[in-house]
């Protein structure tokens, strides 16, 4: 279970982690408690499964960056060996599969679109899978979604 300090961390990490050399001992100037208890209440809550992640989210086409969401058919004994590769490139940020017969769905993001290019080219070859949806977006809606934590 959360106590109350887990909540109040867990609410300033979602909208207001610091950026600076030591973001945890900021954080525990801010919630009065020491950076080694800051430190062991994240480790704590990702073990537990509430914390996924904890890293910043750039807006990867103000950086000038180019991404697609690709679509390949699967044979249900290639999953395994497709995802590992496919999750080994550095620009892969989401991998997952769906009831479709288009069955794994992941995203891609590089610095050119030359760069994607090669990228989705490399998988498909090494995939031997030729059917590749590519999917660009079309309009962009980014949802904030944070969770208030607040009092049980």
């Amino acid at each position: 279970m959360l106590d109350e300090m887990d909540r109040r961390l867990l609410n300033v990490v979602q909208t207001s982690l610091p950026v600076v050399a030591e973001p945890y001992r900021e954080l525990a100037g801010a919630l009065d408690t020491t950076e080694e208890d800051i430190i062991a209440r994240l480790q704590r809550l990702r073990q537990a499964g509430i914390i996924r992640q904890l890293g910043a989210i750039f807006d990867s086409r103000q950086m000038g960056y180019k991404g697609t969401l690709c679509a390949l058919k699967v044979s249900p004994e290639q999953i395994g060996e497709v995802a590992v590769l496919v999750n080994s490139f550095p620009g892969v940020t989401h991998n997952y599969l769906r009831d479709h017969e288009y069955n794994m769905w992941f995203t891609v993001l590089a610095e050119s679109q030359d760069k994607l290019d090669e990228i989705v080219q490399e998988i498909k070859g090494r995939t031997g899978i030729e059917d590749c949806l590519l999917l660009p977006a079309v309009n962009v809606f980014k949802i904030k979604v944070n969770f208030d934590l607040g009092e049980e």
